[in-house]
């Protein structure tokens, strides 16, 4: 009898283990989240990807929003074609004409729309931008964007992080700048260079905060999970001597 029990706890523990491992990294990987390939340094220029996650079982995503920020409108945005999608790059005035390379800016990208397409159930896309020239008063951009599914349900990715608290449930992409790069302006090159128009950067260039608090979250979990077993086993020993 005390041999069974032993088993049927160690069963027990080793499932909510596997859950945990599970619950923990879905839960990181679920967002809407901007990711640069390489530096997103202030004052330069960068190539972006927004990665969409599909988090429905019984929908599609068909279409993605993205609006830029007000209080720092980028003067250059290009889109990389996506195969299977349609893009669409709204513009506005400016109330205060932006100055770049000597020459005044009055409009700036304020939404870039792409539809048209699919992301199926336990399938992502990521969408690829060349923006800047980056802010250098600021640390971050923050994108909100809205996520729409083939049933007509729309997720808004519009809360803002707030420091010292909490990740709210549907928390905006947004993306940290770094310091500016030393040696000067290297504007005029920079959308040529950092433009990843061949699609071949790949996903090891990338910072994303939120692959990485995934990844940390896994291991924690599977560290847990162990434990747990351990634990398990262990109490059932005692019980049986």
């Amino acid at each position: 009898m005390n041999a069974a029990r032993s088993r049927t706890r160690l069963a027990v523990v080793a499932s909510v283990a596997a859950g945990s491992v599970l619950l923990l990294s879905g839960t990181a990987f679920a967002h809407v989240t901007v990711q640069p390939e390489g530096a997103a340094a202030k004052g330069g220029y960068t190539v972006v990807d927004f990665k969409v996650p599909n988090e429905r079982d019984n929908a599609k995503t068909v279409k993605l929003e993205v609006n830029f920020p007000a209080d720092h409108p980028l003067a250059s945005v290009m889109p990389q074609p996506v195969p299977g999608w349609n893009v669409e790059v709204t513009k506005s005035k400016l109330d205060k004409p932006l100055t770049v390379h000597g020459k005044q800016i009055n409009e700036a990208v304020t939404k870039v729309t792409w539809s048209g397409g699919t992301i199926e159930a336990g399938q992502f896309q990521k969408f690829p931008l060349s923006i800047g020239s980056l802010p250098t008063d600021a640390d971050q951009l923050v994108f909100k964007a809205l996520q729409t599914y083939d049933n007509n349900e729309v997720v808004r990715w519009i809360q803002e992080t707030q420091k010292g608290q909490p990740e709210p449930a549907n928390p905006a992409p947004t993306l940290k700048l770094t310091a500016a790069a030393a040696g000067g302006d290297d504007d005029d090159a920079a959308p040529a260079a950092n433009a990843s128009a061949d699609g071949k950067k790949t996903e090891a260039s990338s910072s994303s905060d939120t692959d990485t608090t995934a990844r940390i979250l896994g291991v924690v979990g599977i560290v847990v999970g162990i434990a747990g077993v351990a634990f398990g086993v262990f109490a059932g020993r005692r019980r049986s001597a």
